[in-house]
């Protein structure tokens, strides 16, 4: 984009209440009539805008601000009299406001910090460019920059550059893409001394460099450049990671419910879908039947958008269509799916092709965009067919109440037909044109007063369509059945799209042992951006099918994901159809591919559990490993910041990965928690503990051991049954699965000698599918103290929610090879003990 920066360097202060926590100023220069506001909103949250009446606040910014809450803060100097700074206090946080030279200077600290966290770039801080503006501050070198929604690998975004814009990156390089599918200007500074976060409500595109320029003038600086009008960016404060995820949460939204059921093993592949011989309907339900033969639990089809093809030329996919060839009875067909244990997740993307059966009536009712220079339909280059073919058409105007109905009407439809889920694909709106016009008459669009006139795509945002897409979408699935959380799965996402849709994946990755290792970045950034159930294609979307080593170390990295899931296109020498990865595609390692995917419906009761946490608190499942440990300086070094190799899955999991061929040991480091940590378990022979604070080198054949599992000493994992299972909320059990009455909870106490303190972990069920707004959530908790002869523990099932778990017994396993006895306090009896083939001692705990 051309540079047209003009920086307004004289400005007034306009009268407040010296006492207010805000500073509101005017510029005097009469060409750059530009107002600033600086404000407190609440503790630890500021609000900056710049604007003008030419370049306006973001008309629909993608989080709601609350109002201020100004009840116990306070100012320290006032305004006037020659006055030109402003200081704000909040708690041990202060914010310093300085207009005495050219543009406002912003400086945030804690009180009595060697350096302030946040400082913008004097005499260029906001900047007039062009028809957007641009927010210059210092950046630190060495230290740790995440978020922005979904950037290519390493996860510190650090001395580097990247567009703010979505796009179908299909087969992308997780080093190199930008931009990838997401489009969330949520930029976070982590260091040792506190963090802080800078996130602007614009749908807009535009760009960020952080610390990958610099100028002998200028120094290192970051910058913030936004396409088209004014800025709106919040500042959150905080000591750690935490405190910014979930304050900004409060403001963004929390994660939503995820059915149960979605964190067992996803099924997909473009081919299936789009077979005429034999016929698609009869290929899956083949697919189905062995998962049965090869004992894998599946959970879901991810129904790629084949059963959309026309069967007549030219056959492109024409959303909300069947084709009868291919699926000749929808309704029976699913019946018979769900016969057979497995939901239906079906792909739809927001845009019509001209040959589609209803672009006409689409056109006509103003559900498209319009192009100002033809005064008529805007023409865009779609995807059509097979791998790169398009043809042409127009993507659906979510700001028309007729582009927002046709969608909900045509969501509504499927899920009464039987479909489960509804997949929202190819929502990036790579469109050619930011003039572009929105309708603006979607009765739930808020627009503002004077800026009915300003309906360029440019100003309101491609993304808002992201987010009107997931709430059409979302809104569709709970007005056809309003006692079921709606999982909407997302492609693409913005700030707001995530307060609709509950899951999202990384796009069409592919085939390669660094893009396996590159994804647990993206991940790990995803997370902190809200993205919580998260995930990749196993195996790879696009590229060479995997070898045997490369899919069962991806099958044995992605069961400890939040979303696990296989589904590709590869893309060969049959464009259209490509081919599919299968869990028993390579026999030498069927056996190992099982033992892993059971491992994980093992674990939902966990990894259900975080999610659960996750929506009451934002806390991701999946997290960087310096989360909780800033005090360990080696979590600062760029191996660990980087965020490739390792992470945490909850409190108790620290996960590691082996991402060349042919290794069979893998480094991980053991982060350290002051000087009570007692060190971690692995849980994978020799089933060794180790102690804090090390790197250490953990065995890791590919067909032995598999990938490095650290368990956390005073942690505990719950378990289930390691098969599907019937949630206890679900009316219908037409497949007749099995109920979740089995409950275990794996402890890791330190090794035999006795323990100070006791240890406690809490985990939360409910009946996995009510709605966010009927949901019954109950705590249980175990606690255990060891000796060097036997393990105390302590069992509270609190179901004063209303919940009431359909498992009657606990199960207590201990570590593999630990020979103490379990001694139970408080109202439990001891049952059974046995040794599983791990050499682990199970106890059986009943209520009295």
């Amino acid at each position: 984009m051309p540079q047209q920066e003009l920086i307004p360097s004289s400005w007034e202060h306009v009268s407040v209440s010296s006492s207010e926590a805000v500073v509101h100023l005017k510029s005097t220069d009469q060409k750059i009539p530009f107002t600033f506001k600086f404000e407190l909103i609440r503790p630890h949250v500021f609000r900056t805008t710049f604007c003008s009446e030419s370049h306006p606040l973001p008309p629909h910014p993608s989080i709601l601000i609350p109002p201020a809450r100004q009840a116990g803060l306070r100012t320290d100097s006032s305004v006037g009299n020659g006055v030109s700074s402003k200081e704000i206090r909040t708690g041990d946080i202060i914010a310093n406001v300085d207009w005495s030279e050219s543009s406002p200077l912003v400086s945030i600290s804690y009180d009595n910090a060697n350096q302030p966290l946040h400082t913008d770039l004097p005499h260029r801080s906001y900047v007039v460019d062009g028809d957007g503006i641009a927010h210059y501050s210092r950046y630190k070198r060495g230290t740790l920059h995440v978020g922005l929604g979904e950037k290519a690998a390493p996860m510190n975004l650090s001395g580097r550059r990247f567009e703010l814009s979505a796009t179908d990156s299909f087969g992308y390089d997780v080093y190199k893409t930008d931009p990838l599918y997401k489009n969330i200007p949520l930029l976070i500074n982590a260091t040792p001394a506190g963090c802080i976060a800078l996130f602007s409500t614009s749908h807009g595109r535009g760009n960020y460099s952080v610390g990958a320029e610099m100028e002998g003038l200028w120094g290192h600086y970051k910058v913030y450049r936004q396409d088209y009008g004014g800025l709106e960016e919040i500042v959150i404060v905080g000591k750690t990671l935490k405190d910014i995820v979930t304050t900004y949460a409060e403001l963004a939204g929390f994660p939503l419910l995820v059915p149960r059921w979605a964190f067992g093993y996803l099924s997909g592949g473009m081919k299936y879908s789009m077979l005429d011989d034999p016929p698609a309907s009869e290929a899956l339900l083949e697919l189905a039947r062995r998962m049965k033969e090869h004992d894998i639990p599946c959970s879901a089809y991810q129904m790629s958008s084949g059963y959309t093809v026309a069967e007549q030329e030219p056959k492109t996919r024409n959303v909300f269509t069947w084709n009868r060839h291919r699926f000749p009875d929808p309704e029976g067909w699913i019946e018979e799916y769900h016969k057979l244990g497995m939901r239906l997740i079906a792909n739809v993307k927001p845009y019509v092709l001209a040959s589609h059966p209803e672009y006409q009536k689409l056109k006509d009712a103003g559900a498209l965009f319009t192009d100002p220079r033809t005064k008529t339909t805007a023409i865009a280059r779609l995807w059509s067919a097979g791998g790169g073919e398009s043809g042409e058409g127009g993507h659906i105007d979510f700001t028309s109440a007729a582009g927002f109905e046709w969608w909900f009407d045509g969501v509504k439809r499927l899920r009464k037909e039987g479909i489960d889920c509804i997949w929202n694909d190819n929502n990036e709106y790579t469109i050619s044109d930011d003039a572009w016009q929105c309708a603006l008459d979607q009765p739930s669009l808020k627009v503002p007063e004077g800026l009915r006139g300003r309906r360029d795509v440019g100003l309101w945002g491609r993304s808002l369509h992201t987010e009107l897409h997931g709430k059409a979408s979302h809104d569709a699935l709970l007005e056809a059945d309003p006692d079921s959380r709606p999982f909407v799965l997302t492609r693409s996402a913005t700030a707001g799209t995530m307060r609709y849709a509950c899951s999202s994946w990384s796009g069409d990755n592919i085939t390669s042992w660094p893009g396996m290792k590159g994804a647990n970045a993206l991940s790990l950034t995803a997370g902190m951006c809200l993205m919580q159930c998260y995930g990749h294609d196993i195996g790879g979307f696009e590229g060479p099918q995997p070898s045997p080593e490369l899919l069962l170390r991806w099958v044995q990295l992605g069961i400890y994901s939040p979303r696990f899931a296989i589904n590709c296109f590869k893309t060969g020498d049959d464009n259209n159809l490509g081919d599919v990865i299968e869990p028993w595609m390579h026999p030498s390692i069927t056996h190992l591919v099982r033992k892993a995917i059971k491992r994980r419906y093992a674990m939902i009761p966990y990894l259900y559990s975080l999610m659960l946490v996750s929506h009451q608190t934002a806390i991701p499942p999946q997290r960087w490993t310096g989360w909780g440990y800033e005090s360990d300086p080696e979590i600062w070094t760029p191996e660990i910041m980087d965020g490739e190799r390792q992470y945490w899955l909850g409190d108790s999991l620290l996960i590691g990965g082996v991402y060349e061929p042919g290794v069979s040991q893998a480094r991980v480091y053991l982060p350290k928690q002051g000087q009570s940590d007692e060190g971690f378990w692995n849980l994978n022979a020799p089933y060794q503990h180790l102690h804090s604070g090390q790197w250490a080198t953990i065995d890791a054949e590919w067909h032995g051991a598999g990938i490095p599992v650290l368990a956390r000493v005073g942690s505990a994992i719950q378990i289930g049954r390691d098969v599907q299972v019937i949630s206890p909320g679900e009316k219908d059990n037409v497949a007749n699965l099995p109920l979740d009455d089995y409950r275990a909870v794996e402890i890791f106490p330190p090794p035999g000698r006795g323990a100070k303190e006791w240890y406690v972990s809490e985990w939360f069920e409910d009946d996995g599918v009510s709605t966010a707004s009927e949901a019954k959530i109950s705590r249980y908790a175990i606690a255990y103290n060891a000796t060097k002869f036997q393990v105390t523990v302590r069992f509270v099932r609190d179901e004063n929610s209303g919940f009431v778990a359909p498992w009657k017994t606990l199960v207590v396993i201990l570590p593999a090879g630990d020979l103490r006895d379990v001694v139970l306090e408080q109202h439990m009896s001891p049952g059974a003990v046995k040794t599983d083939d791990q050499g682990r001692r199970h106890f059986e705990l009943s209520r009295q």
